[in-house]
């Protein structure tokens, strides 16, 4: 299966994100903030929900991913100790909550154990592209009903 390149631009697009990207799991030392760019990135390793089909017992595929954020104005992170490459961080789901000033406001990565980081954006603006081939595990994440 080739690898999944997506790009958001308004609230349903980022929630399509998302859900690719949910259960994907990164270190703070991937994060990359360029302000003069208005740029924020990360690497992350997320388990393929593309490629999951009914009923299959093992044989679940994790890809590396790059998803970045154009036109972002700040960042601020909390329970996310930076450039730490011993902190392995579950992400949850990635939202959108708006700003004071229509298309502005805050898209909020939120990882397990409390943490997130919030960035301040113009607008939607964001791309997730996997970086390589998939590798099998026979892991899959479950999440409690409710």
């Amino acid at each position: 299966m080739d690898g999944l390149k997506l790009m958001a631009l308004d609230e349903s697009d980022l929630t399509v994100i998302s859900a690719q990207m949910q259960d994907a799991i990164t270190k703070p030392s991937t994060f990359d903030y360029r302000p003069s760019a208005n740029r924020f990135s990360l690497v992350a390793n997320r388990f393929a929900w593309d490629a999951e089909t009914g009923g299959r017992a093992r044989g679940h595929e994790r890809r590396q991913a790059a998803l970045s954020f154009a036109r972002v104005t700040g960042v601020k992170t909390i329970g996310i100790r930076r450039g730490d490459d011993d902190q392995v961080l579950s992400l949850l789901a990635i939202r959108f909550l708006p700003g004071g000033e229509a298309p502005a406001g805050t898209v909020e990565l939120v990882f397990a154990d409390e943490a997130a980081v919030r960035l301040d954006v113009e607008v939607i603006e964001a791309q997730m592209a996997d970086l390589g081939s998939a590798w099998e595990t026979s892991f899959k994440p479950r999440h409690p009903a409710g």
